[in-house]
């Protein structure tokens, strides 16, 4: 009997094999009391199919695979005994017009380490998990939005390295775990967001151009290697996002591009199938196996792999027909519009399905443009994402943040404009890897002035995005100021740490975090104005910002003051909304911080004297590049 039967068949059909990867693929299993491989693959337009590999000496002629009827379904299948894990195999297509495609498997859950591009037979079953704990609180979570999340982006293979080492020193799934976990807990991350961990063949793409949709990279190690970070990570309670690329795919002879001889899993017309900017195809989101594919890996992750959320890259490039492309490189739709309806259809799908099978998951939309409603429901019309990263705020904010502090006075509307659209969507403020490569310059060298002016700029543009409204992403090594920016080519300058501007700045960052964490009013009530609440948008003359941020139960608010420039404001005057204790939790001029360490009262009562539009105030001593966080 064949291992793929008429209802894997159907569903597969009709997009809705949502455990694809139990079936397409190579599976250890036992044929009458016999162990070996059974090899299913989707290819329909291929003349024959051979499976070649180190079990058979890449005999070209050793195993064909039989075509399943329905023939037009164009399954083929085969199961080998005698073999098992580590195993490299490939497929030998023969194309309707004579071509040998040799490819490897697009649902591979393994593959062998680049240079090299076979795929490698692997047990992804026997991984004991022990992230009970987390899996159940993660179910029960009724309100992601009401939950703190503070994202640290790494890329694995440069986070930290061995020296010296000839395999270019890249630590493991498994050293990765020993010794970024307890980084992550010191300095008060929610969550880890990954990149590159799906299988590819160039690193300087960084893991954007995947060939391996259903494998993580052999860089770092196996899938159970994988598997062990990711319930390490549950055990210490930190939350992990993988960063997964459905927009578009490699050209790569031995991936999926015109896999059987046909554009089978990109759109045929060429307008529609390739990027002209990015070299690459694009998948064809109207064929119901194409998208049962990308469905299946992301359930993979989600459900085989625990991981708690996937950061989808690139949606923008879905959603429109024409995304850098001129007049003649693209098609409308039917209606004659520029909106990729079957992209909108998948997103619609994969969301739904997802959010709906997994409560407590993210799906997380890496979408650059005005689109409407892509964390609205499906109901509404919206693309139903949990979250958006905020490309508007990122770019205002790092505007603003470049100038002088003379110029910031003219700009002011640079830090104020994203609480005007804050309700529209759900918002993850982003300072990504994005923005530290391809001579963008990193962080620090983005700020104005010299030396310690430099540092001082960071902190309080740090200290403004911890207190607006969004959930938070950092990429590694800006926490601690990098001063190059990043390459994967080597590990991040942890070196820096010996010199106490750098040490201050990571401890700033480290406290700013928890100060997230410990705070509800930071992260209850993100995309709503009950939770935030301007004292003063409007002091653009001195370049000084205050707000509150509110918890749900209206106790333990906090209020915010940074300062955007070099000058002192000894009797800085906050209007506040309650006559109450205001109690300093947070002044940069700590000397912990690398401030004077000048003593400060650490509580305020406020006066009966009208400021900012308010019967009470109270004033505060506000340093250079100041930044005062009180608790009331």
């Amino acid at each position: 009997m064949a291992n793929f039967t008429e209802l894997d068949r159907y569903l597969f059909g009709q997009a809705t094999h949502y455990e694809i990867y139990r079936k397409l693929g190579a599976h250890l299993t036992d044929e009458y009391g016999i162990p070996g491989v059974c090899f299913d693959l989707w290819a329909p337009n291929a003349k024959r199919v051979w499976v070649i590999g180190s079990f058979n000496g890449w005999d070209e002629n050793a195993n064909e695979m039989e075509l399943l009827k329905p023939e037009t379904m164009g399954i083929f299948e085969l199961f080998i005994p005698g073999i098992g894990e580590g195993e490299l195999y490939k497929y030998l297509i023969e194309t309707k017009d004579g071509k040998r495609l040799y490819k490897a498997d697009p649902y591979a859950n393994y593959a062998e380490l680049r240079p090299g591009t076979a795929s490698a037979i692997a047990d992804i079953d026997h991984f004991k998990w022990t992230d009970a704990k987390w899996m159940e609180e993660r179910d029960g979570v009724k309100d992601v939005y009401a939950k703190p999340m503070a994202i640290y982006e790494i890329h694995p293979g440069s986070w930290m390295r061995h020296p010296g080492r000839e395999d270019e020193g890249f630590y493991s799934y498994r050293e990765l775990a020993k010794a970024l976990i307890p980084y992550v807990i010191e300095m008060g991350y929610t969550h880890v967001e990954l990149m590159g961990i799906a299988e590819y063949p160039f690193d300087g793409s960084w893991g954007y151009q995947v060939t391996g949709y259903y494998a993580p990279t052999s860089r770092y190690g196996t899938p159970e290697d994988f598997a062990y970070f990711v319930n390490e990570c549950h055990r210490h309670k930190i939350g992990v996002i993988l960063d997964w690329v459905p927009a578009h795919f490699p050209r790569d002879a031995h991936g999926l591009a015109e896999f059987d001889g046909t554009c089978l899993y990109e759109y045929a017309d060429p307008r529609k199938g390739e990027h002209p900017d990015w070299g690459t195809k694009i998948f064809d989101y109207g064929k119901n196996e194409v998208k049962n594919f990308l469905i299946g890996s992301a359930l993979l992750w989600i459900e085989h792999y625990h991981v708690d959320g996937l950061r989808v890259d690139a949606v923008a490039s879905m959603l429109y027909l024409d995304y850098g492309k001129q007049d003649g490189q693209w098609v409308p739709n039917k209606y004659g519009e520029n909106k990729n309806l079957e992209a909108i259809e998948l997103f619609r799908h994969i969301n739904t399905l997802i959010l709906g099978r997994n409560p407590g998951v993210v799906m997380i939309a890496e979408e650059s443009t005005a689109w409407p409603m892509v964390t609205g429901a499906v109901e509404d019309g919206g693309l139903n994402f949990s979250f958006k990263w905020n490309m508007g705020w990122m770019h205002d904010f790092l505007d603003y943040m470049k100038l002088d502090p003379y110029f910031r006075k003219d700009n002011h509307n640079k830090m104020t404009f994203a609480m005007s659209y804050n309700e529209s969507e759900k918002y993850i403020l982003v300072l990504s890897h994005d923005e530290v490569v391809h001579l963008k310059c990193s962080m620090i060298h983005k700020m104005p002035g010299l030396g310690i002016d430099k540092f001082r700029n960071l902190m309080v543009g740090y200290a403004f995005m911890m207190g607006h409204p969004g959930k938070k992403l950092l990429f590694m090594g800006q926490e601690f100021a990098q001063l190059r920016e990043w390459s994967e080519e080597r590990e991040l300058d942890w070196y820096l740490l010996e010199n106490p501007d750098h040490r201050h700045i990571q401890s700033w960052v480290r406290e700013l975090l928890h100060i997230y964490r410990k705070n509800p009013a930071m992260y209850e009530l993100d995309s709503s104005w009950e939770g935030f609440e301007w004292i003063n948008a409007n002091d653009a003359p001195r370049s000084i910002f205050s707000f509150i941020r509110k918890s749900k139960d209206k106790k333990n608010n906090l209020l915010f003051i940074c300062n955007f420039t070099p000058m002192a404001r000894e009797e800085y005057r906050v209007g506040v909304p309650k006559k109450k204790t205001y109690k300093l939790i947070l002044n940069s001029d700590a000397a912990e911080f690398g401030g004077s360490g000048t003593e400060r009262p650490t509580s305020y009562r406020p006066e009966k004297k009208e400021c900012d539009g308010r019967a009470y105030s109270f004033a505060y001593p506000l340093p250079p590049y100041g930044v005062a966080v009180f608790r009331f």
